[in-house]
């Protein structure tokens, strides 16, 4: 690897190979236990072994999120698992609570310490702070400007990286340190189960009325909680002239899709960057990070305090997946698995890892016992299907809607 990694969100095995297929440099995930994710797939303890295999096998690094703020219950537990990630060579955990990081730098001294967005680094006293303790990483707020994150570049070890969230969606908490979820669901988001509560609907009532009333943007601001998603595609150069050793797309709950689609966007962009003398990139790379899943798209704070508002409303879906392919084609037949409904004649978009979407169309379906199909309907069914363009394991099919 050479300029700023690639840091890709996976959930689970499917997401693991995707992200490592459309060329991440590395990959954060998480146990069942001790990540702010509980609802992504996870992995046990054989699976974070296997992750880790599979991914080092491929030249790719593998980060464990170990980011919860603990309870004295979740204490005991934890320093087992910790010497347990260090025995099977994970590569860094990430960690916000101080506790945690001091029990992973006692227990486990030649585990890397990478310092969450959780723990809203914001200035280079704070940071200078985590440096004492030996961290190797510092995964910035997203609160910060590029402005801040130079001046804090230039006042810490050159040997301590910094990493900052590039793509996906943004908490509208400080950096991520959010009651809502516990409020409302008494489901804790500092410990794993934040619900979104950010995501719903709301409005206001006066208390002694029953209308309600929306909630409006006005001439203060916004008070409508739910977010844009950051995109800093076209603003890669600026990241790395600020000092940042790492991107990171979020979306560890997220489909294969998204985590194939937006890894292949920001690999095919820094590709270009490191190429390239002056960063203009291309407009079909850009227009790749519209084919997933999101909201309205901003730049967050890192030019400053927004100059129009951050809210939005529901997400923007324009393709849909439709199937991944399991082999490679053979005769011009190709064994897929479907994800939504498509049928014979259908004219549908390749999405190929490093390069243009090729248009391909689909003469004939066949299901595993040979039988003709018109359609494809079944959830997750395995079928057979004959087109002119040579498919590969692991490309993706897709429909635009």
């Amino acid at each position: 690897m050479t300029g700023m990694e690639l840091l890709a969100p996976v959930g689970d095995k499917q997401k693991l190979i995707m992200a490592i297929e459309y060329g991440a440099d590395a990959v954060y995930l998480a146990s069942t236990r001790f990540g702010l994710r509980t609802f992504a797939g996870n992995f046990d303890l054989d699976g974070l072994k296997w992750a880790v295999e599979y991914a080092h096998a491929h030249n790719v690094k593998v980060y464990i999120t170990v980011n919860i703020i603990p309870h004295e219950s979740d204490l005991a537990e934890l320093p087992e698992y910790i010497k347990y990630l260090e025995s099977i060579n994970v590569d860094a955990v990430i960690c916000a609570d101080l506790g945690v990081i001091s029990m992973v730098r006692r227990l486990a001294p030649n585990l890397a310490v990478h310092v969450s967005t959780q723990a809203n680094i914001t200035n280079s006293e704070s940071a200078l702070v985590y440096v004492s303790l030996g961290v190797k990483r510092l995964i910035l707020a997203r609160e910060m400007t590029l402005d801040e994150i130079k001046e804090l570049r230039d006042r810490i070890p050159l040997e301590v990286e910094l990493e900052a969230f590039c793509h996906g969606a943004m908490c509208i908490s400080y950096s991520g340190r959010c009651l809502l979820s516990n409020f409302f669901t008494s489901r804790d988001a500092n410990r794993g189960a934040c619900v979104q509560a950010c995501r719903w609907n709301y409005a206001i009532r006066e208390i002694n009325k029953e209308q309600e009333y929306p909630i409006e943007e006005d001439s203060h601001g916004t008070y409508i909680l739910n977010s844009k998603d950051m995109c800093m595609i076209d603003h890669l150069d600026k990241l790395r002239d600020a000092g940042v050793s790492s991107i990171k797309i979020e979306g560890r709950m997220k489909t294969e899709y998204y985590v194939a689609n937006v890894v292949n966007a920001y690999r095919m962009a820094l590709d270009y960057l490191e190429s390239n003398e002056k960063y203009n990139l291309p407009q079909e790379i850009k227009n790749e990070v519209y084919k997933s899943s999101h909201r309205d798209y901003s730049c967050g704070f890192y030019f400053g305090e927004p100059k129009e508002s951050l809210d939005t409303s529901l997400p923007i879906s324009t393709y849909e997946f439709v199937a991944v392919v399991l082999e490679d084609s053979e005769n011009g037949k190709t064994r897929v698995e479907m994800r939504n409904r498509f049928s014979t004649n259908s004219s549908l978009e390749l999405l190929s890892k490093y390069k243009n979407n090729a248009i391909i169309n689909i003469d004939r379906i066949v299901d595993l016992d040979g039988e003709e199909l018109t359609e494809c309907k079944i959830p997750k069914q395995q079928v057979y299907i004959y087109t002119d363009t040579k498919l590969k394991k692991n490309e993706i099919i897709r429909r635009k809607k």
